[in-house]
């Protein structure tokens, strides 16, 4: 600690960067990296390399693809049989694209295992890949492509793969020095140099642009540099001048005089999040400066070949024997630790460490932060100091120190500080020797915990993964269900062990974890070729619709249906009935379904909406004569042509015969015999007939007057007398031929009494005609019959005859006080008496 600043480098005034070691690196490699094929991935992630053959002695040897953490240990290698590599880049995702020299783009895993592979064109294809570049953007990871005509190929997204050629540069007769990617605006473009001059290639246009402020005697450009977040660029002349500015070239920040006219191998930018400091770092074989907006620069010197890997808050320095990480010195991490600082965070960390001497110092520092009211402030800037520490034992002293501010602090809220104590322990863990992701504190806030995790699954750091997510106590949905399933779909894949022991190891680790799909895991079983292991693990699956697709996908369409059945959900049943309709051929389809009557049902339903021919057949192999005979009836009325519904009830009474059911077959005929009869009234009356019932056939021809052809309807079709004289008095009145009802009810004894013709004619305005059916009602309906036309007196007169005094008060209900008062009067007389007695 007394030397904490020992290796601070300062670039101006206010700002200093140190280079610290990540790792000392173990990876044994021989050949200088400028001999291999590098890329490393941004956020602490793996290294790629491809071990460049032509040093090797021997013509048979194979280029070796390697993949390693970031502290040098080999996750995996491969033989490279592909054709000459161009260029190697991750994704965001930490897939390894390999770009070859016939525009083909490999996609490998952590481990080295192919994924997929695509084309970036037959252009490329056929003019073959100067120089590539993979780059990442809002839209996902993207390649872009100079081709040996000179042109530029691009792909902004290659999970949505679309190729744009952008338009030529006028004048280009080589390989421009250096290019770029741009992403303004949502607008992916690219930036290249031709002499003193700059090209903007957009998707329709080729610009030409000059950086504002740039020294004539700058001469022309041959690095390009854009920082982590395509907000600044750099480009370096053949002065030795380096210009840094806004990427929209609309800005100037500074300029530098570097010395070296030679071109650095690498130039990119080191800066941090919302920091004043703008630096670039350049490396030459021996030698590693950083510029920014100071007239002095800082230098380091290499004593290996090293690769610089941009990062969001500095830059990664890889060599054969150590990895290191150069970046600004935070704010806070300056005001503490600077030479002769009185900070508030300064003053509290010396007070602390006189504090565990016993010295009486620690009141007097106390003190004096106290006076001046700014201990939470001082307590804030340790905890936000430690986090920026990459040393445990700095983090511990600086923690200890805002801990032992707080104590003096009546409302300073803990969860920061527990939130830190938490994400450093997390930061420590995986920068671990073992684990290789040397996150810093800014690159972790911006990555998020859940991509961290997922990170470590990808690494199949299972058991680490589980205990972050516990010790965080992140939501099983989230946290440990996620990372057993991935476990699980990891383990389906190891066929050193039998299927049920496999299955048995998932149930037992998983059980009934929230969040976990047992069908996701057998799907990686089948798509691994072990069919019976996703049956087993089918078997955990609590949800029959999850089960049903994959079992139809391994065309287990047998077992797909009985689980469908099961659940009890009809659409899930028609899904795989529909399925084994389509598998099977149309007899073991139906032996199928005779094995399952709820499919057999629903299919039935099915084929009733759908397909009717199909549904005959069904039919006909059951000899189900009577649902055949139905379904005859229904396809008759279906049909426009009275012939084609006679026809087809004539099939339905052939049926009805066999199936032995009378009824049905006596009903088919007579609505045979109707519908002809139908027709034939209405050729001859020229009116519509058809498709009335007999009902309203006969009503039809009551009010047209035809009343023989009403008759012999009844007669033919033996209509029962009651209804036939209900139904031809309604329609008599209906038609208002009071004469012929008149006939009618003298024709013979009504069967349904006389009270009707009454309630007719009365419900037809017409009382007249009422009263003359009123007499004619039996006693014991006279009374109702009266009051229904009106005559009082009769009513009362009947009532007080039959001597019922439910009738009584009946009339009586209808007497009016002013006009009907002497017939009340020898009612409720009648009444009284009938009441003594």
């Amino acid at each position: 600690m007394d030397c904490y600043t020992a290796n601070w480098n300062p670039l101006g005034e206010e700002t200093f960067y140190r280079k610290l070691e990540l790792y000392s690196m173990e990876w044994g490699l021989r050949e200088d990296l400028r001999d291999c094929v590098v890329a490393a991935a941004p956020y602490g992630g793996p290294i790629a390399l491809l071990r460049n053959s032509r040093r090797d002695k021997t013509p048979s040897a194979r280029p070796l693809l390697e993949i390693y953490s970031a502290s040098g240990l080999l996750l995996a290698s491969v033989p490279w049989k592909s054709g000459p590599l161009v260029h190697l880049g991750w994704t965001a995702e930490e897939d390894l694209l390999c770009i070859q020299e016939d525009g083909t783009v490999l996609v490998y895993n952590l481990f080295c295992e192919f994924k997929r592979h695509f084309s970036m064109g037959n252009e490329v294809l056929q003019n073959h890949v100067l120089e590539a570049q993979v780059f990442h953007t809002e839209f996902g990871t993207g390649v872009a492509i100079l081709t040996g005509a000179l042109r530029f190929s691009l792909a902004t997204n290659i999970d949505d793969l679309k190729l744009r050629r952008l338009p030529e540069v006028p004048g280009l007769q080589k390989a421009p020095p250096c290019w770029t990617v741009l992403a303004q605006d949502r607008v992916t473009m690219v930036l290249l140099a031709m002499g003193q001059e700059l090209f903007l290639l957009d998707n329709t246009s080729c610009s030409v642009l000059t950086p504002p402020g740039l020294s004539p005697s700058a001469g022309p450009f041959l690095r390009v540099a854009v920082s982590f977040t395509q907000r600044l660029l750099a480009l370096f002349c053949d002065s030795g001048c380096v210009w840094m500015g806004a990427a929209s070239l609309k800005e100037k920040f500074c300029e530098f005089n570097t010395g070296i006219r030679t071109p650095p191998k690498q130039m990119v930018w080191c800066t941090r999040p919302r920091s004043r400091q703008r630096a670039v770092v350049l490396a030459w074989e021996r030698q590693l400066m950083v510029v920014g907006n100071s007239s002095e620069c800082i230098r380091f010197v290499l004593d290996e070949d090293s690769y610089l890997v941009p990062e969001l808050d500095g830059v990664r320095i890889l060599s054969r024997s150590t990895h290191e990480f150069l970046h600004e010195i935070p704010g806070a991490s300056q005001e503490i630790f600077r030479i002769a600082s009185m900070a508030p965070g300064a003053l509290l960390l010396e007070a602390q460490k006189e504090y565990e001497k016993e010295s009486q110092k620690a009141d007097e520092y106390l003190r004096e932060i106290r006076e001046q009211q700014l201990l939470p402030e001082a307590v804030g800037q340790c905890i936000e100091a430690a986090g920026y520490e990459h040393e445990p034992e700095t983090q511990k002293s600086l923690l200890r120190a805002a801990s032992f501010g707080k104590c003096f602090l009546d409302k300073f809220p803990p969860e920061g500080f527990v939130r830190m104590c938490q994400e450093l322990r997390v930061l420590n863990a995986v920068r671990d020797y073992q684990i290789g992701i040397p996150l810093t504190f800014t690159q972790y806030k911006q990555l998020t915990i859940e991509v961290l995790l997922d990170r470590l699954v990808l690494r199949r750091l299972y058991p680490l993964a589980i205990r972050i997510c516990e010790f965080l106590r992140l939501p099983e949905m989230q946290g440990v269900s996620r990372i057993l399933a991935h476990w699980a779909c990891y383990k389906v894949q190891q066929k050193d062990k039998s299927d049920e022991e496999v299955a048995q190891a998932i149930n037992q680790k998983l059980g009934d974890a929230a969040g976990i799909s047992y069908s996701d895991i057998a799907t990686r079983a089948y798509d691994c070729g072990r069919a019976e292991l996703a049956i087993k693990l089918l078997e955990y699956e609590p949800r029959s619709g999850e089960q049903v697709p994959l079992l139809l996908k391994m065309k287990r369409s047998k077992l797909a249906l009985g689980k469908a059945i099961e659940s009890g959900d009809t659409d899930l049943v028609y899904t795989v009935v529909l399925h084994l309709k389509n598998e099977l051929n149309r007899g073991s389809f139906f032996m199928t379904l005779q094995n399952q009557p709820v499919a057999l049902s629903l299919y039935r339903q099915f084929c009733r909406h759908q397909e009717r021919e199909t549904l005959k057949d069904l039919y006909n192999q059951d000899d189900n004569h009577q649902e055949l005979g139905n379904l005859h009836v229904l396809g008759g009325y279906g049909q426009k042509r009275i012939e084609g519904r006679v026809a087809a009830l004539q099939n339905a009474l052939d049926e009805f015969y066999k199936a032995k059911n009378d009824f049905a077959a006596k009903a088919t005929e007579e609505q045979i015999k109707l519908l002809r009869l139908q027709r034939h009234l209405q050729e001859e009356l020229d009116k519509p007939y058809l498709d009335l019932s007999l009902h309203d056939t006969v009503a039809t021809l009551i009010l047209d007057g035809h009343h023989k052809r009403a008759e012999q309807l009844y007669r033919d079709f033996r209509i029962p007398d009651k209804r036939y004289w209900w139904l031809k008095i309604n329609a008599l009145a209906t038609r208002g031929d009071w004469e012929e009802m008149e006939k009618f009810s003298k024709s013979k004894k009504s069967p349904i009494g006389y009270l009707p013709f009454v309630e007719v004619a009365v419900k037809h305005h017409n009382r007249y005609e009422a009263k003359k059916y009123a007499p004619r009602v039996p006693p014991e309906q006279r009374v109702k019959a009266f009051v229904l036309v009106g005559d009082l007196e009769q009513a009362a007169e009947a009532a007080m005859e039959r001597k019922n005094e439910a009738e009584m008060s009946l009339v009586l209900s209808r007497c009016s006080p002013g006009t009907d008062g002497a017939l009340a009067e020898r009612l409720n007389r009648a009444r009284a008496q009938l009441l003594k007695k």
